[in-house]
């Protein structure tokens, strides 16, 4: 456990890319939208905009970073492979955690203050992130968390087949969405398939997505094995 620590300390000395700059551009991307929405003549009582969504992108940004730039030298500071990609999750694990902490108490000002005074709701997400706090916690986590992880596998296809094994990755997941689609065309399954997700909660789509990461997670680690530095 103490070489997962030091792997996950090991990480955090680069601040700047898994603190600052992802806490910095989410604020940056949130006062745009308040200079924005300040300066609408006439906006709806409730304004959904999306800006969240630059947290996450950062976090598969600092996934992948996580194994291609950082990857060699915590390997030849003679780490083996499974304790990196494991010190790797654990350092997930308490960045998405926070960022979850942190998603929860700007709703619950933004909700005291009325949106900034804009009806402005940055930090939800219709639907998906703009229920109860505990639930909303619980998502975000598991949503940072497989973007990281998700991140931390494209890093890994790169380190192991660089550009063309990504686009080889990518190629081959489209695939088998669009083999997914006929199956279910040929099947006639497109009503149960709306059914299904008519019915499907939030909680319900947290259960997907923590099923998701296990999935990342497995991939990324078969990955490392193989990876070469």
């Amino acid at each position: 456990m103490n070489t997962l620590i030091n792997v996950a300390r090991y990480h955090l000395v680069d601040r700047l890319q898994y603190v600052v700059l992802p806490v910095g551009i989410t604020f940056f991307a949130f006062g745009v939208n308040v200079a924005i929405f300040s300066l609408l003549p006439e906006t709806p009582d409730e304004n959904y905009s999306g800006g969240l969504f630059t947290l996450f992108v950062f976090m598969f940004v600092c996934g992948a970073l996580s194994m291609t730039k950082s990857l060699p030298f915590g390997l030849a500071l003679g780490v083996s492979r499974r304790s990196y990609y494991l010190g790797t999750i654990l350092l997930v694990a308490g960045l998405s955690a926070l960022y979850a902490v942190g998603i929860v108490v700007f709703q619950a000002i933004e909700d005291a203050t009325g949106g900034w005074g804009l009806g402005l709701n940055y930090f939800r997400v219709p639907w998906l992130l703009d229920g109860p706090w505990y639930l909303t916690l619980l998502t975000s986590f598991v949503l940072l968390t497989l973007v990281f992880v998700y991140g931390m596998w494209y890093g890994l296809i790169y380190r192991r087949a660089a550009v063309p094994g990504v686009v080889l990755f990518g190629a081959a997941q489209v695939l088998v969405l669009l083999g997914g689609v006929l199956l279910l065309s040929w099947t006639d399954s497109w009503p149960k398939l709306g059914t299904f997700f008519s019915t499907l909660t939030v909680g319900g789509v947290t259960g997907v997505l923590a099923l998701l990461v296990c999935v990342a997670g497995a991939g990324g680690f078969a990955t490392m094995r193989r990876v070469t530095v």
